[in-house]
């Protein structure tokens, strides 16, 4: 008689009764190949919305669901929490705001099966929601370009290939006993950290297009930035830990704010205006070309395409203001700011 393997999937929420019935009925309803079955363990960061009392009631009704306490509060801490309680030989992580195909976890053990890697996962699709306004729409189709995000692979949806971090990530429970868990003094940026860690302790990770998501992102100009910001500004605590960038885009953003700073400075001072002209012409440029490709490649309407340039900006300087204090809290060993960990939802 074969016995039934187990995949567990693992998400961490905070206030999310808005989502947290969708995301649960998605989660459970993935088609399994024969010969699999699944657990989905979520980690509850004292939610004070309702979403704590509906996982009671869910989890009542299901007995594939399990929900955990997670008095961090915060993402790694509610990842490593639900990890623990966790009991299926591959360890599937799921988001919140992300819609599923029904193969998706199908799809992981496929790619686990065929690759070998200690990581496996698919592009970050980005879609607005249904009904969506023109900025909404806007940060949705900036968020998709590669180039935007530095030619990052994961926003290539036909990627195939070794990469240096996926979205989420499936794993082999082997890759934690490995690696070890997520670093619970990062606020953001955890998911970075632990595949850098993989791939420095000679692991691989691969991303695949057969393995499908939909991401909600921000809707808001000021949501983008804001929660930019925070994404550099916990980057530096992971290249200060591992005495390197994860990849070399994750410090122009920080580079093009300095010289930017800097110019303005020597400028008010009394000194040479150019350099400062020249760095707000050749980026303003630069953006004004991204937005038209972007606006080309998406066929998106006027009143979307035109508030492209200024979700870019959003996202470029908001990750390098963010960096700056990031840089000066992690070369002085200090812990990260609460206050850009709240969150930006």
């Amino acid at each position: 008689m074969s016995v039934e393997r187990l995949v567990s999937i693992i998400a961490p929420c905070r206030n999310e009764r808005a989502h947290i019935d969708a995301f649960c009925a998605d989660a459970l309803a993935q088609q399994l190949p024969a010969g699999w079955r699944l657990e989905l363990c979520i980690a509850d960061g004292s939610s004070d919305d309702g979403t704590r009392e509906r996982l009671v009631a869910l989890a009542a009704a299901e007995p594939r669901l399990r929900w955990i306490d997670n008095p961090g509060r915060i993402v790694s801490t509610g990842l490593n929490r639900a990890l623990a309680a966790a009991r299926g030989e591959v360890i599937v992580r799921m988001d919140i705001h992300t819609a599923y195909a029904a193969d998706y976890v199908a799809q992981c053990l496929a790619a686990l099966a065929q690759t070998g890697a200690d990581n496996v996962g698919g592009p970050w699709r980005a879609e607005p929601a249904p009904g969506a306004g023109p900025m909404a729409q806007a940060v949705a189709a900036a968020f998709q370009s590669a180039w935007v995000a530095g030619g990052a692979a994961s926003r290539r949806l036909a990627h195939a290939g070794w990469v240096d971090t996926v979205y989420l990530g499936c794993w082999p429970r082997a890759t934690f006993e490995r690696f070890g868990g997520f670093d619970e003094t990062l606020v953001r940026n955890q998911d970075d950290e632990h595949n850098l860690r993989i791939r420095r302790g000679g692991g691989r990770i691969w991303q695949s297009p057969l393995i499908r998501s939909r991401y909600r992102p921000r809707g808001t100009l000021r949501q983008v930035f804001s929660q930019w910001f925070q994404y550099g500004y916990w980057k530096p605590f992971v290249i200060v830990k591992h005495r390197q960038p994860a990849s070399l885009r994750h410090l122009v953003p920080a580079a093009f704010v300095g010289l930017l700073a800097l110019s303005a400075v020597l400028a008010g001072l009394g000194g040479a205006v150019w350099p400062l002209l020249a760095l707000v012409t050749a980026y303003a440029g630069a953006v004004f070309a991204l937005s038209a490709t972007v606006a080309v490649s998406a066929q998106l309407p006027l009143a979307v395409a035109a508030r492209v340039p200024a979700v870019i900006a959003a996202y470029h300087l908001g990750y390098g203001l963010g960096s700056w204090p990031g840089w000066l809290d992690a070369l002085r060993r200090r812990p990260g700011r609460s206050r850009f960990g709240a969150l930006t939802r």
